[in-house]
């Protein structure tokens, strides 16, 4: 049984020049990328859905590519990131837990080695579901500038028997931000905390 079967992919790129406040020198860029895939275990249990886990690393980090080109082609560029997974209504909940390894390692692979643990969001819901993809620093998780979120979805999926994988990366911190807080400049330790 093929495990990954990709129906599409979409990418999608914000350029965020300010928030209300004064315009910025150098705009945020804050984007998504996301697959459709057909969900092989939907419509029943499978007790063992790890082959689909390692299967999906290929696709991740062909998404991860296409959103890097997408936002400039420089993966020093990129400064936070997340992840979400959501399954058509013939799926379950842990089935979107499959995208975690691949979709985080891939992200990370790609922008050279990142140390944060990957932000995500998981769900289960009706074609044209939206989904909020958290989003922060990749090298320091308390970086609070850096904290965030972009809203996904494809108006025709997940179908029942479908997941869409996605995930989000930006080239900055909020525009505006000013909630104080650990600077990018005092990341010290490296141990994707502080």
């Amino acid at each position: 049984m093929e495990l990954v079967r990709v129906r599409k992919i979409a990418v999608n790129v914000e350029t965020i020049r300010h928030e209300g406040g004064p315009p910025v020198a150098k705009p945020v860029l804050v984007g998504w990328a996301g697959a459709v895939i057909a969900n092989p275990y939907a419509g029943g249990y499978a007790e063992d859905i790890m082959p689909m886990m390692e299967a999906l690393k290929p696709l991740g980090i062909d998404i991860s590519r296409r959103l890097i080109a997408a936002m400039g082609g420089d993966p020093k560029a990129i400064e936070a990131y997340g992840k979400a997974s959501c399954a058509g209504s013939a799926g379950e909940l842990e089935h979107t837990a499959v995208w975690h390894v691949p979709g985080g390692y891939a992200m990370r692979e790609a922008l050279g080695g990142a140390k944060a643990i990957v932000p995500s969001v998981m769900k289960v819901g009706p074609v044209g579901m939206r989904v909020d993809i958290p989003i922060h620093h990749k090298d320091a998780a308390y970086v609070r500038s850096h904290f965030g979120a972009i809203e996904a979805g494809i108006p025709d999926a997940p179908r029942p028997d479908e997941l869409c994988l996605y995930i989000a990366m930006t080239t900055g911190g909020r525009v505006h931000a000013r909630a104080g807080g650990l600077k990018t400049s005092e990341i010290k330790l490296w141990d994707g905390q502080r």
